[in-house]
This record gives structure tokens, C-alpha cells and sequence, in this order.
């Protein structure tokens, strides 16, 4: 090939890299072509291109010609600055460097993946005073650069550093792009839930929307909303993205405060924890329902000096969490913080106001009535002993007078009637405070004090029914009343379901049987004093006063009737919060004597799992025996030694039975506990 025509060509590749230069932006895309046009136009042994690292101690293989090219950038292979090699020495002069003949040139790299090299050439890629790397090329042929080689390929060198120059601007240029909408996304996801704090007082809608807002903004593996328990001992999973999130929902998911988690250490500390790679955190939960979290942060969420909780964020990424996230996160988590705190003080004043309101109630109630009816109470009285005092005398006399006797018996009667209206009317105003109730075994208490025939009584039992807030001693009355007129109906069958109820914030429980039924008539009127469907004998209180405690435990209650079919009542009622209290005694033995059920299976696990050893028989050596009040008559006369060291547990404790049962000898009878706080008090 002649002189020109060699010049020729290299104008030829010149330019082609020029029009490389001008389309490609991708740094590596064209650092690649570079290298290939030059060997294929050149026929040169071997191209690459080295760039300086972020320290500037060394030129780093960026790209490189066929399998040398593909090993070496395997390797990582880089050169120092300076160093014993012609890329570090033009490199660091910032002038070419070319060896017509390696095997005398001092400063040439001996590289095994390029033994055939004979001739190579070292310019360096310089953009004004900077310089960012240099060009190696290479070939098998000694004394293979011409001068006209050497000023194309610098010229060309030359285009090349701007290109790369270029790239890297448009590559910072799109990374700056990205951060803004990135942050636009941010603040917009910020704003989102600035929104539902100000609207959403619901926490079961504001945290599961939160950690929504926050995968879809910010494009995380998963998110989830932690809050502290009542004993400040755990942070319980309230919320969490997708299928990981429910599952561990169900499986009532909670980590120790300052335990071996993040979640745990902010949520006691109050302080942001942040792992941008977990594999080497300390203080990392690893979870088995995210297996892929590479990075996590977790957030306190905290009012004040008032720990609530924390949110944790994770990635699949090491290092994903960028100062915006962080920052922007962070005044996401002060923002639901400060709409956990609301809902709860709302929640608060809400229970406080409906206590004040029942309070009021029941202040108006008897002072509206107590006197009235005690005075109908004490006329009452004298008719009876009077009555029954001129009875007596009728009896021992000779004389017949049966007219007299019947308006006698009439007299009695009546004020019979007077004292059980008293009674009906004044039971609702002896309350207990309100508290969570199983309300299966408040319905089977209320079948014992009723006396209802239990072959008749079905009591389905509901897994997924949280526990009713109310007073069970009312419930125990109310509940009976609804038993002895479903019995006094002619039923047959009677059962009784607990499900949650639609309506948020309650449980429904429904008594239906197969009587008689309520004419579609009468269905309005039979909540009214002293109405009744049954005819003579029948006083009509016992649904007006059902009416009147459901009402005024905020509750209600409506019924269903076919005539000679049967009647359903539905009642609803405040649903009590969940408890995630442990029991907390010390461990002894306790014998349990009570029906198989739900009430028992939860005193049982809960004693259990304090570790307490708990028996279902007699046995003298146990610290404490727990009775059931239906099992109490029959078990008694059975009982020795542990007498003294007996309970007695009713849901609607009797003022003649608690005499009766503290003169046989047993420690006390007391309200049955339905919640790990009240099983707490009695067997601690």
C-alpha cells in the first residue's frame, strides 16, 4: 500500500469514528466501536481504551479488542499512573508515547494476553488541560507507526476524549434528570400521604395506603407500618406490601423493642436505622418472607418524646437509599405519626365521650326512676305480709269465705308483679365497668342463670368474632331474657352464631329458634314495657329490658320473625381492641375446672404459654383451682382440701351465690376474666 493511499484510509477511519462520535452516547457502546474500527481498518494486533479511576492513581481497561480484550476486562486489569507502562506514562505527561520496538522500550507493560505485541503506541485522551485516560495500539509488526499514523490516530484520540467527555456529560446530565423526577415523584408521594393525614382517621385505611404509596413512588420491594404494643414490648406489624405482608399480618408478625431488628432499635430509639447493605448489619432481621432485601431503612414514628412505632422501607438493591430518600421518608414518617397520634387521641376522646355518655344515662335513669319505683317497692311490701298474714288467719278459721280468699290471692299477685317489675327495671342500673367479653360463653352463662334446657342450646363458636366490649353482667341479663322467650315460644332448637360485623368497629351475634314466631304486626310494639304476645301470666319486661342495655352499651338490636316458623334476633355490638399482652405470673400449677369451649381453651394456652402447668382434674398439690359458676354445685361437695385455694368464675356474679359459695369454704368468686390482663389478676 502506498504512502497516500494508506493516508487515505486513515481520513477514511478518521472519519467513520467521527460519525461514531456523533451518535453514539452510551460511554461503552462507543469506546467499543473506537477500538474495533481501529484494528479493522489499521489491520492493527490489538486497541484499547484506558480511563482514569475516580482517585487518578490508575487507567482502568474500559474496553479492548477479541478475547484479550475480554479476558483483560474480566480482570479489571488497570496501570498505574506513572508506573512501568507507556498508558501510565502518557497518562501522566499527557503526550503519546510510541515504541517502535517493545523488546528495547524501558517503560513497555509485558501483558501475557498480548504476546505477539511488537509495535505499540500510547495516546493519551485529553479534553483542554483534563486528561481522562489514553489509547493503546498495538501490533505484531515492528516499526509499524508511520508518522501519518501517529497524527491521525492522536487526531482521531482527540475526537474520541471529547466523545467520551460528551458522554459523560449526557450521562450526568441523565442522572440529574432522574434525581428530579425522582424527587418531583417524592414529593408528590409526600404530598399523597400530607393528604391522608389530613383526611384519614382510620388506621386500618391510613397504614396500608401509606406503605402503597410509598412501594409505588419510590419503586421498593416491600414496606411495612409497625406500631408498639400496649406493654411497650413489641413493635407489631399493622401494615405490609403484597403477599409478604399478609402473611405475616396473619401471622401476627412483631419484633422485640431494641432487639436484634432494625425496626426494633428505631422504634426504642427514636432514631433512624439505615443498612445500605444487610449482609453485614448487625442489627438485621431476617426475615423469610423477603428474601431477596438487599437494603434497609427503618424510620421511627414518634411525637414528641412519645415512641409509636416505625415504618421499614426495603430494596433488592445494595446502596438504594439516596439523601432524598432518606430525608423525604423521614418527613413521610412525621407525617404518619402525627395521624397515628390524632386517630388515637380521637379515639380516646370517642371511648371517654361514650363512657360520660353511659354514665349520664344511667345518672338520668335512676334518678328518674329509683325513687319512684322504691316507693311502689315499699307499698309493695306490706300487701304481701299483710296478705299473707290474713291468709294464714283464713286458714286456721272455721269460716268459708272464698270470695275473700280470691281477692286475697289477687292482692298478692299484684304485688308480686310490682316487685318483679321493680327488679327488671332497677337490674340494667347495677353495672360493672365495661370490658372485652367472649361473647359465645356469655351466651352459655346466660343459658345457666335462665335455666335453659341445654338440649336445646346450640353455641357455634367463631374463630374470626373479636371479643364484644360491654358489661357482662348486663349481657348475662339481656341474653337470658332473649333465651327464656325463645323457650317460652316452644322452641325446639335454639342457636346462637358470632360473626364480625359489617359494620366496622363491631361484632354481631344472633339467636334464632324454631317457635311460634312474632306476627309482622306486633314485631314493633314487643319492645315496649309490659307488652307481651303470650297472654295472661307473661309481665312483658323481659324484651324492654333487653332493649335497654343493649342500647346503653352503644349497641343494637333487631329481630327477624316468620309466624310458625321461628324468630332470629341480631344483635350488634362495640367490638373490643385487640390485646397483645403476655401473661405475665409466675409459673405454678393450676387446675381448670370448666365445659369444654372457647373461654376454656384461652385460659389454658394463656397459662401455658406463661408457664404455668395446667390440669383439668382435682389435685391437692396445685396453687390454684379456677370453677366454672355452671360447674360449681355439682363440683363442691367433691372438693377437700382445695377449698381454700378456689375461684369461683362467673361473667354475672349473684349476690346470694357469692354467699352461698364464700360459706362453703372457697377462696372468692369473682368475674370471669375474658382478657390476659383480667386472667392476670386472679391467678397472679
Amino acid at each position: 500500500m502506498t504512502s497516500s493511499e494508506r493516508q487515505a484510509k486513515l481520513l477514511s477511519a478518521t472519519l467513520r469514528v467521527a460519525n461514531n462520535i456523533a451518535s453514539i452516547l452510551d460511554p461503552q457502546e462507543l469506546l467499543q466501536k473506537t477500538v474495533d474500527i481501529i484494528c479493522d481498518e489499521f489491520r492493527f494486533y490489538y486497541a484499547g481504551v484506558f480511563l482514569l479511576d475516580e482517585k487518578g492513581e490508575y487507567a482502568t481497561l474500559k474496553a479492548g479488542r477479541g478475547n484479550a480484550g475480554i479476558a483483560m476486562l474480566a480482570e479489571n486489569h488497570q496501570l498505574k499512573i506513572g508506573g512501568n507502562s507507556m498508558i501510565g506514562t502518557a497518562v501522566a505527561t499527557q503526550k503519546a508515547r510510541i515504541a517502535l520496538d517493545v523488546g528495547e522500550e524501558a517503560i513497555f507493560f509485558s501483558n501475557p494476553h498480548l504476546p505477539n505485541t511488537r509495535s505499540e503506541m500510547a495516546l493519551p485522551l485529553t479534553v483542554g488541560t483534563s486528561v481522562l485516560g489514553a489509547v493503546t495500539v498495538q501490533s505484531v509488526e515492528e516499526s509499524a507507526f508511520s508518522d501519518e499514523d501517529i497524527s491521525t490516530l492522536q487526531g482521531m484520540a482527540d475526537q474520541l476524549a471529547i466523545a467520551i467527555n460528551n458522554a459523560h456529560q449526557h450521562a450526568e446530565n441523565q442522572f440529574l434528570l432522574a434525581q428530579a423526577e425522582r424527587r418531583a415523584r417524592l414529593l408528590d408521594a409526600a404530598n399523597e400521604v400530607g393528604r391522608g393525614v389530613a383526611s384519614i382517621l382510620e388506621l386500618d385505611e391510613l397504614l396500608p395506603k401509606t406503605v402503597d404509596i410509598i412501594c409505588d413512588a419510590y419503586n421498593f420491594y416491600y414496606a411495612g407500618v409497625f406500631l408498639i404494643d400496649e406493654n411497650k414490648e413489641y413493635a407489631v406489624l399493622r401494615a405490609g406490601r403484597g403477599e409478604a405482608g399478609k402473611a405475616m399480618i396473619a401471622a401476627d408478625h412483631k419484633l422485640k423493642l431494641g432487639g436484634n431488628s432494625m425496626i426494633g432499635m428505631a422504634a426504642r430509639e427514636r432514631i433512624a436505622r439505615i443498612s445500605l447493605d444487610v449482609e453485614g448489619e448487625d442489627a438485621f432481621f431476617r426475615n423469610p418472607h423477603l428474601p431477596e432485601t438487599r437494603s434497609e431503612m427503618a424510620l421511627p414514628l414518634a411525637v414528641g418524646t412519645n415512641a409509636l412505632g416505625a415504618v421499614t422501607v426495603q430494596s433488592i438493591e445494595g446502596n438504594a437509599f439516596s439523601d432524598d430518600d432518606i430525608q423525604t421518608l423521614q418527613t413521610m414518617a412525621d407525617h404518619l405519626a402525627i395521624a397515628i397520634n390524632n386517630a388515637n387521641l380521637l379515639k380516646e376522646v370517642e371511648r371517654t365521650h361514650a363512657e360520660l355518655l353511659r354514665t349520664k344515662t344511667y345518672e338520668a335513669l335512676s334518678s328518674a326512676t329509683t325513687e319512684a319505683i322504691h316507693w311502689i317497692g315499699n307499698k309493695a311490701l306490706p300487701m304481701t305480709t299483710t296478705a299473707a298474714r290474713m291468709k294464714e288467719d283464713l286458714n286456721e278459721s272455721e269460716l268459708d269465705i272464698e270470695s275473700l280468699k280470691e281477692d286475697l290471692e289477687m292482692i298478692d299477685h299484684s304485688a308480686k308483679l310490682i316487685m318483679d317489675v321493680k327488679e327488671a327495671l332497677l337490674g340494667p342500673a347495677r353495672e360493672t365497668a365495661p370490658r372485652p367479653v367472649m361473647l359465645a360463653d356469655i351466651w352459655l352463662a346466660s343459658a345457666y342463670h335462665a335455666n335453659t334446657p341445654t338440649q336445646k342450646l346450640t353455641v357455634k363458636a367463631n374463630p374470626n368474632a373479636p371479643l364484644a366490649f360491654g358489661d357482662s353482667v348486663q349481657l348475662v341479663r339481656a341474653f337470658g331474657s332473649l333465651l327464656r322467650n325463645a323457650d317460652e315460644s316452644g322452641a325446639k332448637n335454639i342457636t346462637i352464631e358470632s360473626a364480625p360485623s359489617a359494620q366496622k368497629g363491631f361484632v354481631i351475634t344472633r339467636i334464632s329458634d324454631d317457635g311460634i314466631g312474632i306476627p309482622e304486626a306486633m314485631q314493633d310494639k314487643i319492645w315496649a314495657s309490659f307488652f307481651t304476645t303470650k297472654g295472661e301470666g307473661f309481665k312483658g319486661m323481659g324484651l324492654a329490658s333487653c332493649l335497654h342495655i343493649i342500647s346503653q352499651l352503644n349497641g343494637s338490636i333487631s329481630v327477624e320473625s316468620v309466624p310458625e316458623k321461628g324468630t332470629t334476633f341480631i344483635i350488634e355490638l362495640p367490638a373490643a381492641e385487640a390485646s397483645s399482652a403476655n401473661l405475665d405470673i409466675a409459673p405454678g400449677k393450676v387446675s381448670l375446672i370448666a365445659p369444654e369451649g372457647e373461654w376454656t381453651s384461652f385460659v389454658s394456652e394463656a397459662l401455658q404459654s406463661a408457664g404455668t402447668e395446667v390440669l383439668n382434674k382435682f389435685d391437692p398439690s396445685v396453687d390454684l383451682l379456677l370453677l366454672d359458676e355452671t360447674l360449681a354445685d355439682e363440683t363442691l361437695p367433691t372438693l377437700e382440701k382445695l377449698g381454700s385455694k378456689t375461684l369461683i368464675l362467673s361473667a354475672a356474679p349473684k349476690v346470694e351465690n357469692i354467699t352461698k359459695y364464700l360459706q362453703s369454704g372457697v377462696k372468692d368468686m369473682v368475674l370471669k376474666p375474658y382478657s390476659v390482663e383480667e386472667l392476670a389478676e386472679i391467678s397472679g
